[in-house]
């Protein structure tokens, strides 16, 4: 099931999140307008993401610019977006200002701050708000985009916090940027496809201990579920195993010559 943005279902009435007065608009009012010059989204599943209450979003990664596509598709189905960000991006001034004052997460590469991280993402659930994670923690490793493996942030608030956690994907933003890119291709107009997965069902691990063992095996679903959705709107069969960077002698930050 799909729709884009010129169909009927596309223009369909919004979520009351999305017409509460909030800082939102004024983001939305800057970088929709650019944005819908450049993109037409094709959404698959939308009726999938929850149109109310906490929940943890986990897509894929490949693109520097991800965050700005998937928080525009979230905002077009109805939900703000709130991510987990790269601590780095809130030195810039003007970016970090507008990351602070829509409630973005800081989170640091390395050291004890990832845990400060899970408890502000933790206080967006109490108050009943999406949080996106990207699972995978950076840009894959994977040479073809496909989803690599995952970091277990994701499931942990998920698990910890007895919220569902609803596995995306997206493809086409590599059109608009590629993986490592730092320029813009606006032109042509580009279409990039999203979908939205069915809640992981992760009722083997709910009532359980939260300890490594567990995290590690919802993560596998989690990542494989990711893939299996990229493969729906890839048109084609996703690897059998996600690509681990240990394995292939590769940093799992930083950046990769393509």
């Amino acid at each position: 099931m799909q729709h884009d943005d010129s169909s009927p279902t596309a223009t369909a009435k919004p979520r009351s999140e999305t017409r509460r007065p909030s800082f939102f608009w004024v983001l939305a009012g800057i970088v929709l307008p650019v944005l819908n010059l450049a993109v037409r989204f094709r959404f698959h599943h939308r009726e999938r993401m929850p149109a109310a209450g906490a929940f943890v979003l986990a897509p894929n990664h490949y693109s520097e610019i991800d965050p700005v596509v998937m928080g525009a598709a979230s905002w077009k189905l109805g939900r703000a977006p709130r991510f987990l960000a790269k601590a780095s991006l809130f030195k810039n001034p003007v970016l970090g200002w507008f990351l602070r004052t829509s409630g973005q997460i800081p989170v640091e590469r390395a050291g004890s701050s990832g845990h400060a991280a899970l408890r502000a993402a933790e206080e967006l659930v109490e108050k009943g708000r999406m949080v996106v994670v990207y699972p995978e923690g950076s840009l894959t490793r994977d040479p073809e985009l496909w989803p690599m493996r995952g970091k277990t942030g994701a499931v942990r608030i998920a698990l910890e916090r007895d919220i569902p956690i609803v596995p995306a994907a997206h493809w086409g933003t590599q059109a608009l940027m590629p993986r490592y890119g730092k320029k813009l291709n606006l032109f042509p107009r580009k279409t990039i496809d999203v979908i939205i997965g069915e809640p992981l069902d992760l009722s083997a691990f709910r009532g359980k201990p939260v300890d490594q063992a567990a995290l590690v095996a919802a993560t596998a679903l989690l990542m494989d579920a990711i893939a299996g959705l990229l493969a729906e709107i890839r048109h084609e069969p996703a690897p059998a195993e996600r690509w681990d960077p240990v394995a292939h002698g590769q940093k799992e930050t930083g950046r990769l010559e393509d």
